[in-house]
């Protein structure tokens, strides 16, 4: 039994290991994509953007797939749901997209505050990882110090708060958490989806 997880990058996959250990553990049903990866019955594949070039080169492998590609914005949003309309034709493969704008887009604001002690407020669309970094910057040098950093400064803290945010961060969720952000129980969809796709190898 083996599938792959086809996503953006590692950040996702620290994402989606430790929601999946919470969320397992209060539902054994779902997966745990940790246990599975180890147990060497899944493979994470970060393919670091270009979705639609991945679609050749693992159809070879006839292996199931499940790919979960961000949001974004237009018309990037656009072109992966054309991706994923292509994934979703093939045999043993599931595309999809997030609802949100991105997987960070899913924790709550209470399990980020306990990392930082900074209050931090988003929508559904709204980019997480730079909000994060510019309010823990600017809470321990002011305001307006965010945009007098160089753009090169600011794209290095906000992936610094990628990785907190995605490992740290997710680690204070709770199933109740969860709930109120993931009202609709994507996640536990995406995770149905890849034990069903597993069970087909």
């Amino acid at each position: 039994m083996r599938v792959l997880v086809v996503v953006e990058g590692t950040h996702d996959i620290k994402f989606l290991r430790r929601i999946s250990a919470l969320l397992h553990s209060a539902h054994p049903a779902l997966p745990d994509l940790a246990a599975m990866e180890r147990n060497r019955e899944l493979i994470f594949l970060p393919i670091s953007g270009h979705p639609q070039a991945w679609i050749r080169r693992l159809s070879p492998l006839n292996l199931p797939e499940f790919h979960l590609y961000d949001r974004e914005q237009s018309p990037v949003t656009e072109q992966r749901l054309e991706t994923v309309d292509r994934i979703n034709q093939r045999s043993r493969c599931r595309g999809m997209l997030t609802q949100k704008r991105s997987l960070e887009n899913y924790l709550h604001p209470h399990s980020i505050q306990v990392i930082t002690n900074v209050p931090l407020e988003f929508d559904d669309h709204a980019c997480v990882a730079t909000l994060a970094a510019q309010q823990v910057f600017e809470s321990s040098h002011g305001k307006s110090t965010w945009q007098r950093l160089t753009r090169r400064a600011r794209v290095r803290l906000t992936n610094r708060a990628k990785h907190w945010l995605n490992t740290s961060a997710v680690e204070e969720m709770t199933v109740s958490l969860l709930q109120e952000r993931d009202p609709d129980g994507e996640i536990i969809f995406w995770l149905e989806t890849i034990r069903q796709l597993a069970e087909t190898a």
